[in-house]
This record gives C-alpha cells, sequence and structure tokens, in this order.
C-alpha cells in the first residue's frame, strides 16, 4: 500500500518515500510520502483557507461531521485495529481498544461542539458598568499545529484533531515518523465525512525538520504537542506567543501500603507496567510496596509478568510483543543492567532480542539509576520497599515528572492524603496510574507538561474568549 501527504483536501506526493515495517518482525506494512518544510508551509496555507470555511460552520455541523466520522471509524474498526497492530507493534487486542476510545474521543468530541458557550458577564456589578450589558464568546485560534506520537496512533491524534474542529479550528497533524499510516487514514474518514477542504491536513516526515516549522510558521496559532520533555521544551523554545501544550514524559510510580488488596493490585500492576510492552506515557514504572507486603507482592508480580504471551502483534492471544525500534529495545536493556550492576536483583526478564524485550522486574533498583529517575518507555518495572506513607509519597515526588500516579489501600485517610501530598496531575486509589477514560482531564506537572487534554478541556484551550459590551 502506498500512502501520499493529505493537504488541502486532496492527497498529493512528497518529496520522498519512507517504508513502513512492522517492529516485531520487519515485515513491510506500507510507503508513505514525506514531506519538508516548503510542503509544510503549504499545508498550514491550506488550513488558513479551511479555517475560514471551519469558523462559519454551525455548532451543530461541526457535531455532524465529528459524529459522522465516529460511524465511519466503528465501521472500518477492524482495519484500523490491524493498522494500528502493523505500524507500531501494539498487540491486535489492545489496538481494538484504542480504536474504541478513539471512537470515544470522537463523541465526545462532537459533545463540546454542541456545548460551545460563553457567559454573561455582571458587568453592572461595578458602579461604573450601569447601564451596560457584557458577555463572553468562545471564538477559534485559528490553525492548530498538532504533533503526535507512535504509540497510539489513532487516539492521541484525535485527541488533538476532535477537539480543535469542535472549536472551529482547522488543522495541520504531523503525526509520528513510524506510524503515519493511522493519521492518513483517518484524514480520508474526515474527507467522506464532509470536512471542508483543507480543516485538516496530513504531513508526514522527519520529526526535527516539520515540527520546528510547523511551530516556527506564524500562520499557527497553537502547537499541541505529545512527546519527549527535550523535544517540548525545544519547541515551546521556538513557539514565540504561540499557545502551547505540552504532554511530556513520565515514570508513574504505585504505592502498596500494608493494607492495600494484592488480589486487586497484582493484576493491575502487570497490566497497567506490560500493556503495548511498557511504551505508554503513564505506564506503572515505579513500584513501592510496604515492607509487610513486599515480598508477596514481588512474587506474585513477578510470576504475573512471566506469564505474559509474547508473540506477534498480529496474533489475537499476543499480550506483550516488541518495541517500536531495535535501539529502544537496547536502550531499555541498558538501564536493566545499569539497575542490577548497581544493586537492583534482576527477578524476571531482561533479555532482549532485536526490538523484542521479555517483561522485565527489577527489585531494590537504585534509587539515583536511570530506570527510576527517567521514563523507561519499555516492559520493566523497578519494586522497592517502604516503611511509612510519608516515606513513600517522599519517594514518588523525588521525579522531575508528574503525570499521574496512585495507591492501594483500605484507609481513606492515608488514600487522600497520599492524593494531597503526592506531586501529580492525576491520581488514582486503588487502581493503577495507567488508567485514562477520555473525557477526563489529562495532563502533568513538572516536566510532564503543561495544559490538559480530554476533549472539554482541549476546547477550552484552543479558544479565546472574546468580550462584548453594549450599552442599553
Amino acid at each position: 500500500m502506498e500512502y501520499r501527504l493529505f493537504v488541502g483536501g486532496t492527497f498529493r506526493n512528497g518529496v520522498a518515500v519512507r517504508e513502513v515495517r512492522v517492529p516485531y518482525d520487519g515485515n513491510l506494512f506500507a510507503t508513505v510520502h514525506t514531506g519538508d518544510a516548503a510542503l509544510m508551509g503549504d499545508a498550514v496555507a491550506a488550513a488558513r483557507k479551511g479555517f475560514a470555511a471551519m469558523r462559519l460552520l454551525t455548532r451543530a455541523r461541526r457535531a455532524e461531521i465529528l459524529y459522522e466520522v465516529r460511524r465511519r471509524l466503528l465501521e472500518e474498526s477492524d482495519w484500523f485495529a490491524r493498522i494500528i497492530a502493523s505500524e507500531c507493534g501494539k498487540p491486535l487486542r489492545e489496538a481494538r481498544l484504542e480504536v474504541t476510545r478513539g471512537a470515544a474521543t470522537l463523541l465526545f468530541s462532537g459533545n463540546e461542539a454542541l456545548a460551545l458557550a460563553g457567559e454573561e458577564v455582571p458587568i453592572d456589578a461595578s458602579a461604573h458598568g450601569a447601564g451596560r450589558m457584557a458577555m463572553v464568546v468562545r471564538e477559534p485560534l485559528g490553525v492548530i499545529g498538532a504533533i503526535t506520537p507512535f504509540n497510539f496512533p489513532l487516539n492521541l491524534s484525535l485527541h488533538k484533531i476532535g477537539p480543535a474542529l469542535a472549536a472551529g479550528n482547522a488543522v495541520v497533524h504531523k503525526p509520528a515518523s513510524a506510524t503515519p499510516v493511522s493519521a492518513l487514514e483517518l484524514a480520508r474518514l474526515f474527507a467522506e465525512a464532509g470536512l471542508p477542504e483543507g480543516a485538516l491536513n496530513v504531513v508526514p516526515g522527519p520529526g526535527a525538520e516539520l515540527g520546528e516549522a510547523l511551530t516556527r510558521h506564524p500562520d499557527v496559532a497553537m502547537i499541541t504537542f505529545t512527546g519527549s520533555p527535550e523535544v517540548g521544551e525545544r519547541l515551546r523554545g521556538i513557539a514565540g506567543l504561540k499557545r502551547v501544550t505540552l504532554e511530556l514524559g513520565s515514570n508513574s510510580a504505585v504505592i502498596i501500603e500494608a493494607d492495600g488488596d494484592l488480589d486487586l493490585a497484582v493484576p493491575a500492576c502487570v497490566s497497567g507496567a506490560f500493556a503495548h510492552s511498557g511504551q505508554v506515557c503513564i505506564s506503572v514504572q515505579r513500584i513501592f510496596v510496604h515492607s509487610g507486603l513486599f515480598e508477596a507482592f514481588l512474587e506474585r508480580f513477578s510470576e504475573g509478568a512471566a506469564k505474559l504471551r509474547r508473540g506477534s502483534p498480529l496474533d489475537d492471544v499476543t499480550e506483550v510483543s516488541s518495541l517500536i525500534t531495535a535501539t529502544e529495545a537496547a536502550r531499555v536493556g541498558d538501564w536493566v543492567g545499569e539497575a542490577v550492576a548497581g544493586g537492583g536483583r534482576l527477578v524476571t526478564g531482561g533479555g532482549v532480542d532485536g526490538t523484542r524485550m521479555a517483561p522485565t522486574v527489577v527489585a531494590e533498583a537504585p534509587l539515583a539509576g536511570r530506570l527510576m529517575t527517567k521514563e523507561a518507555f519499555g516492559p520493566v518495572a523497578g519494586v522497592n520497599r517502604f516503611g511509612s506513607l510519608e516515606e513513600a509519597i517522599g519517594l514518588v515526588n523525588a521525579s522531575e515528572y508528574g503525570l499521574q500516579a496512585s495507591i492501594f489501600t483500605r484507609d481513606i485517610q492515608k488514600a487522600f492524603r497520599a492524593a494531597r501530598d503526592v506531586e501529580v496531575g492525576g491520581f488514582l486509589i486503588n487502581d493503577v496510574p495507567q488508567f485514562r477514560a477520555d473525557q477526563m482531564p489529562y495532563g502533568g506537572v513538572k516536566r510532564s507538561g503543561t495544559g490538559r487534554e480530554g476533549p472539554r478541556y482541549a476546547v477550552e484551550e484552543m479558544t479565546e474568549r472574546k468580550l462584548i459590551i453594549w450599552r442599553v
């Protein structure tokens, strides 16, 4: 299959062609045309024209388009799941879930198009405002630049595109270089659903060149980016006065208190740590277990990790497949080796074969090592012990990231003390931080980013408040 750029409502050739291969076995899946800075400029120009049409659409029409794309996505759900599994290596069972979640994101985005509203300002609450009335209306920003990662190539794209269109904006989408097919097929659905030409443009290609060209372009009003802190900080630095939303790194932590329910915590942590080979922003990476439960949890957690079925992402029974590249797998393997050399104990896993890595558990991992301080983005978790809740909270907070974290406990006071004191954007009780529902506010603090996603909250980021005052 061959895919072309989508600019101004039509598919067109790029400046080069790139192969997209299945990460697990290297089989060719598709060839995709890529763009350069000049083509990115064409896409922005097309988006400016598309915005002129979008801002005139009624809220009802915007919602209709989003609902229609949702309908078409569900009709083609098997095909989209196979695309996701093939280009990013996600097991088919998880890819199907991503399609379902993408449909929910479209539903919530359509709902937000219908609900978009301003408010009355009580201008005469001041004596100076007597004889006047005022209101605030919400207006679209213009062209939104959306830069998305490989790990959720459909749903994370929709978390940017859906709210942007619901608010009446136009979008230029730069998908991850490894996973452009989902984005281009999604553009097809929007075109078939009647989206105005130029309202959505998709330009795959080199991240550094295209991401910077999009961010620097004077006709782009906002950048919404999901990716590494290093790239996010660079884009923020060159964005000037543009609005910027950043969803960056994490090394999500779980606290398991002495009264934690292991029957609940163990399977949740296994799934939370190793789904999509740990390539999820909120994967469980650091687990802090009360000393009284440490050995029991470690044994059961490690056994659960070792039993996960490994294989091709296109096999229905596969639970763990591969990492996106052999380079990334080698990096994670190096971090595990560093942790073991520093005194950690390899309990299970650790083997790397090309892009494939076994689910890995390291006990008592050195707290200053990369495994416990950086984002692994691989199938590995460090399990360490603690003595008091205050100590555990301190261990969780000893991180440059703050996306999501959680606690397992039957004590409501402990649960809410941790919820209050842990420095994150989202905190879960008796669940893992890998949980996300698509309508919830999602984002972090510290180096995990700025702003919030979730259609309602993204629409707020993607609109401007305009004040209107009149004499009466």
